[in-house]
This record gives C-alpha cells, sequence and structure tokens, in this order.
C-alpha cells in the first residue's frame, strides 16, 4: 500500500481570515445570488429541500450547507483492482497522490517523437507504464480514441483501462447514459455491486460550467455517483479573465461556491455520499486565447483552494506535472517542475494530469516518466527536517572528533540511503559529453511496454467484459 507523499512541510497561501472571507463570499452566491441548475430530476430533488427554487435558478441556505458538511465522507478509501487497500486519505497525514491519463485527443509518440491523434492501441501502451511507475496511483480514463465512434469512446476505453490498468482508476463519461454502464462494468470486475461500494477501485470525474451554472450533465453525473456511492470529483474548470473575475480571491470563492453547491447537492441524494473538492482557477492568456495549465497563477490558485478543502476537512482534487508546451522541452521541464514543487507543499490529495501537455490536448508517456522521479526526489524535500536526540548524532560527532571523517562510520553505512538518487538524473565524477537522460526515459517507457505484466483478470471476468463490449463495436 503506498504511502504517497508524505508531508512534514507545508505551504499556506490562505491563512484562517482569508479562508473566512471566502466562505463568506461563497455563502453569498449560494444563498443570495443563486446558481443556475439543469435537469428536471435534479430540480426536483432540491425543491423537496430546504432551497428556494425560481426556474432553473437555485438559492440553498446555510443550514443545508452545514447539515451537507456534516454528512460527508472526510476521508477516502481507494482500493486496488484487485480489492487490495491502496489509497487512504485523510487530514491528519495530508498524503498525496499523482495520476497520468490513460488516452487524450493527441499523443506526443515515445518512439518517434510525434504529435498524432491517439489511438485505441496507445491505451495499452499508457497503463502499462502507469502501472509500471512507483508514483503513479491512478489513470485517468476520458474516451477520446480517435479510432474509436464518438458516441461510445467513454464505454470502450474504459473497457480497455480496466482490462489494463491494476491500480485506481478515475474516469469522466461523454454522456449521462455511459456512466451507470461504467460503474455496471466495474462491478463485474469487483465481483458486484456491493463489493464495488465497499471497495471502490474507481471514482467518477464530472464538471459544473462557470460561471455558476449545473447543467443537466452535472447534476445527473453527480445523481448517479451519489446514489451508487462511487466517490465523485466536482471540479469547476474556469479562466480568470473569462469564466471567472480576473481577481484569484473572486475566482476562488466563485469556484468554492460551485463546489459546495456539488457537495449539499450529493448529501440530498445520499447523505453520506463521497465527494472530492476538485478545482482549478486557471488564467485565460491574453495573448493567446488559451485557458493555461502552465501559469504560475493557477498552481498559486490551486494551493490556495486546497486550503480551503482543507478548511472544510474534505479531500482534494488537484493538477500538477503539465505543461502548455507542446514537447518535452525547456519550458516543459520548468512549468513540470514547478507545478510538482507547489503541490508537494500544498494540501492537495489525488493529483491529475501528470504528463499533459499542449494545454491538456496530448499526454506525452516522456513527461510521466520524468515526473515520476522528480515526485520521487520530492518525497524527501517534503519530509522536512527531523530534530531530534537520534538525528543530533552528538555521540558520532564527538567520535569523529575536530578533523574527522564519517566515511566508513557505522553510522554513514546504515543512514546513506536516505539520500535520494534519481534513476535519470547523473552526478558522475565525470559526465559524459551529451546528456542521457532521454535516452533513459526512453528506456524507461521501452521497460513498462516489454517487460512489465499488469495482472490479467480471471477468465470469467474476461469474457463478461466481451459481452459488454459487442454492444459497443
Amino acid at each position: 500500500m503506498p504511502l504517497g507523499t508524505v508531508r512534514n512541510l507545508g505551504l499556506e497561501v490562505l491563512n484562517a481570515e482569508k479562508i473566512a472571507k471566502i466562505h463568506e463570499a461563497s455563502l453569498h452566491l449560494l444563498t443570495k445570488s443563486g446558481m443556475k441548475v439543469g435537469g428536471e430530476r435534479g430540480l426536483e430533488i432540491l425543491r423537496k429541500s430546504e432551497a428556494r427554487v425560481d426556474g432553473e435558478m437555485v438559492y440553498i441556505t446555510e443550514k443545508m450547507l452545514d447539515e451537507a458538511l456534516k454528512t460527508v465522507p472526510k476521508e477516502l478509501n481507494l482500493y486496488r483492482r484487485d480489492g487490495s487497500p491502496y489509497i487512504h486519505i485523510n487530514k491528519t497525514d495530508h498524503p498525496v497522490f499523482y495520476g497520468t491519463h490513460a488516452d487524450q485527443l493527441e499523443i506526443v509518440d515515445p518512439f518517434t517523437g510525434k504529435v498524432r491523434p491517439f489511438l485505441r492501441a496507445d491505451n495499452k501502451l499508457m497503463c502499462q507504464l502507469g502501472s509500471y511507475l512507483d508514483n503513479i496511483s491512478f489513470i485517468l480514463s476520458v474516451g477520446m480514441s480517435a479510432d474509436v465512434r464518438p458516441e461510445v469512446q467513454t464505454q470502450v476505453t474504459f473497457l480497455d483501462t480496466l482490462r489494463n490498468f491494476d491500480k485506481v482508476i478515475n474516469f469522466s463519461t461523454n454522456d449521462i447514459d455511459s456512466l451507470q454502464q461504467c460503474i455496471d462494468m466495474a462491478a463485474v470486475v469487483a465481483g458486484g455491486k456491493k463489493n464495488l461500494q465497499e471497495k471502490p477501485f474507481i471514482f467518477n470525474y464530472c464538471e459544473p460550467i462557470p460561471p455558476r451554472t449545473h447543467p443537466i450533465e452535472s447534476t445527473e453525473k453527480l445523481r448517479i455517483s451519489a446514489e451508487n456511492m462511487i466517490p465523485v470529483v466536482y471540479m469547476p474548470y474556469s479562466m480568470m479573465g473569462g469564466t471567472a473575475p480576473m481577481s484569484m480571491a473572486a475566482s476562488l470563492a466563485q469556484g468554492n461556491a460551485e463546489f459546495l453547491f456539488g457537495l449539499v447537492f450529493t448529501q440530498l441524494v445520499q447523505p453520506g455520499a463521497p465527494i472530492i473538492y476538485g478545482h482549478m482557477p486557471s488564467i485565460l492568456d491574453m495573448k493567446s486565447t488559451v485557458g493555461s495549465y502552465g501559469a504560475y497563477e493557477f498552481h498559486l490558485a490551486i494551493n490556495a483552494a486546497s486550503d480551503l478543502a482543507a478548511y472544510y476537512k474534505v479531500p482534494f482534487y488537484g493538477t500538477a506535472g503539465c505543461s502548455d508546451a507542446k514537447f518535452l522541452d525547456e519550458q516543459g521541464v520548468a512549468e513540470i517542475t514547478m507545478e510538482l514543487m507547489s503541490t508537494a507543499l500544498s494540501k492537495a490529495n489525488l493529483i491529475h494530469d501528470v504528463g499533459v501537455m499542449d494545454h491538456c490536448n496530448s499526454v506525452a508517456p516522456e513527461t510521466v516518466v520524468l515526473a515520476n522521479d522528480i515526485i520521487e526526489g520530492l518525497k524527501v524535500f517534503a519530509k522536512g527536517v527531523t530534530v531530534d536526540e537520534k538525528t543530533l548524532a552528538m555521540d558520532v560527532i564527538e567520535k569523529a572528533g575536530p578533523g574527522g571523517a564519517y566515511v566508513t562510520t557505522a553510522h554513514t553505512a546504515k543512514n546513506y540511503r536516505q539520500v535520494f538518487y534519481s534513476s535519470l538524473f547523473s552526478r558522475k565524477m565525470k559526465n559524459p559529453d551529451h546528456s542521457e537522460v532521454r535516452d533513459k526515459i526512453h528506456q524507461t517507457i521501452k521497460t513498462a511496454v516489454e517487460e512489465h505484466q499488469v495482472p490479467e483478470l480471471d477468465k470469467a471476468i474476461l469474457d463478461e467484459l466481451a459481452v459488454w463490449e459487442k454492444k459497443f463495436i
């Protein structure tokens, strides 16, 4: 069972006073300004509550939020595909776990270096790589393979991910109906719906549409997740200057209100339904009009949003290890390292988009390998410094004496492995005249693809999944 990155250091962006002000602003948006809600079934759930419903505008009460915060789970347990414990999140240890994509619109082919459409066969590559790398704990199945019919991309990609990935699966769906189908397929692997609920190895991802809009797709996906007791991320993705005010505080307040609405809604559907705080408060780049994935403001705001999640004592789903660059170049390395460092010091728990490039148009296996190594190094950094009688080692210092050495001491022999040694970077006494990093990255990918074996599902399960596949292919 992975420990994730355990933090003894932390960066507090929002203190108690700032959190209180953002909370009050969010309350105003929820209770006075209101949210636009789509879907008759969702609206009917809200009409039966204390909320005021005026057409599509919904105004929840502070009491409703308080009650929802009492019933929402404060811890999250996720399991491997085989049902063994894997991820445990609480607000005591502040662990963080990272995930990449099973598919995307495009892939930066690690063998040719060219960007091309993502194909169904690439799903297995990404699943094998994610399974092989120690610091990739979950994979996000999106449903974007170019050689699969759009109306069944979600189901086919999810089926392939079920077959080829043995850790936690995060998934999104292109429509409402496919969500229940994905849950039902996962239940086949888990040995039934009850087993899946007790030991979930999947969690759903869905979004509102900022500003302050929750269309039928959002409310129905929240409802289905809650009714099935499947953990769900509710992730407002806004752009300051576009779909949120050009103010970090205002953007945080708006996104916080949008998430809190989702939290209240899930608890109305099913008290105790697990929900994960998501927030992507990025910027609208006024030069290019893209929503930036590498902006410094974006990752500062994510860090701040994790402070809000900690205030409500719910798990937080963040973003890091991605870049606006098309390839893994100097820009890509700089942005990815900055983000991973920020995340390591934040209160985030589940971090997605590792390896995503070109503001979420593509995924790059090379970037995933590099990020995996950086995360391993940051584990050492995030531990901080322990100062006690043992670590001060006064007896060792005194025994060595003035001008002494420690190379041959038992203390060094016992503790030197605490130092992080990168699998990619060099500290050779004499460095070669060319960089070896890219070759090592390619070799890691080659090993994952050619030698790593993801445990195969039982034949009976594979046969049942094949029946499902015939419905879509």
